[in-house]
């Protein structure tokens, strides 16, 4: 099969379409052939070595751990999934005609392989920070960098809760956001002053890691209502940085219903071909941020 995977840490220029031994789906996985996959900001930080440290991995490596595809093979003690099936999940090596998946759901039938990639990841990001912020209905909940994957769905899953919600992303997205439910301003100079205005803060999340968890806290009022996925130095200033991966197949299940009662869309904002060039640009475009949704690579 051909996959896309980089034989040396390094820039986009790493990445190479290989021919590559087709992987099986093993006890209690399943093998899709890959209609999508997801493209995150972790695959590029794996690709640059950022984890080497905390979770190495042997070169050469695939990349890409979200996708949507068509199940081809059921590993042992698999129930509930057959093949044929039309899933979307998280798995290994993504970027490739092949992939396998350790935990995934049925595609909701409104989204298509293309959308459905985008999903996975960013959710389980999105409900689990939003459980370890502690912020309640009634509350009013802070998004710095909300235009993205992450952010797009923490503010539709926050509103669904009853949550008040304030984002901040740069001036073409204004009206995004304000179509999510949000109250939104501008980030750059001034932007927290023009965040007091719009309300109190009770929590706040920082996906974009642009050097805003003193103003976080500031805004809060307190540290430890104040979580990062993207600043690992958040604790130094008594927040807390979130990298742990929660309860996946769960999280694609509350994706699943909040897709069906029609609380939950990620656009995609760009899709790109399975290609070393192609994913070359996708990482260098999430890299670059500014993203309106999800960018996804299409087998």
């Amino acid at each position: 099969m051909k996959r896309v995977s980089f034989a040396e840490f390094g820039g986009p220029d790493v990445l190479q379409l290989t021919d590559a031994e087709e992987p099986h789906a093993g006890p209690g996985h399943i093998r899709i052939a890959v209609r999508a996959a997801g493209v995150n900001p972790v695959d590029w930080r794996i690709r640059e070595g950022q984890f080497q440290k905390v979770r190495p991995i042997a070169l050469p490596a695939g990349i890409g751990q979200d996708a949507a595809g068509v199940v081809d093979e059921v590993g042992e003690g698999v129930e509930g999934v057959g093949i044929g099936d039309h899933v979307f999940g998280r798995g290994a090596s993504t970027y490739a005609e092949f992939a396998v998946l350790s935990a995934w759901s049925r595609k909701p039938e409104s989204l298509t392989f293309e959308e459905a990639a985008g999903y996975p990841s960013v959710v389980e990001t999105a409900l689990r920070i939003i459980r370890e912020v502690g912020v309640r209905p009634g509350q009013t909940l802070l998004v710095s960098g909300a235009s993205g994957g992450v952010g797009s769905a923490a503010l539709q899953i926050a509103r669904d809760r009853g949550i008040t919600v304030i984002g901040t992303a740069g001036a073409a997205n204004q009206d995004y956001l304000r179509g999510l439910g949000a109250l939104a301003t501008t980030y750059g100079e001034g932007w927290a002053d023009r965040v007091r205005r719009l309300g109190q803060v009770d929590a706040a999340l920082d996906l974009a890691g642009s050097g805003v968890i003193r103003e976080l806290v500031e805004l809060t009022g307190d540290p430890r209502k104040v979580i990062s996925i993207a600043d690992l130095g958040a604790p130094k200033l008594g927040a807390r940085y979130s990298g742990v991966t929660g309860d996946v197949p769960q999280a694609l299940a509350e994706a699943a219903d909040l897709i069906s009662r029609g609380k939950l869309h990620i656009p995609v904002e760009k899709a790109y071909a399975l290609a070393e060039a192609e994913a070359a640009a996708a990482h260098i475009d999430s890299h670059a941020g500014h993203t309106r949704g999800r960018r996804v690579i299409v087998v």
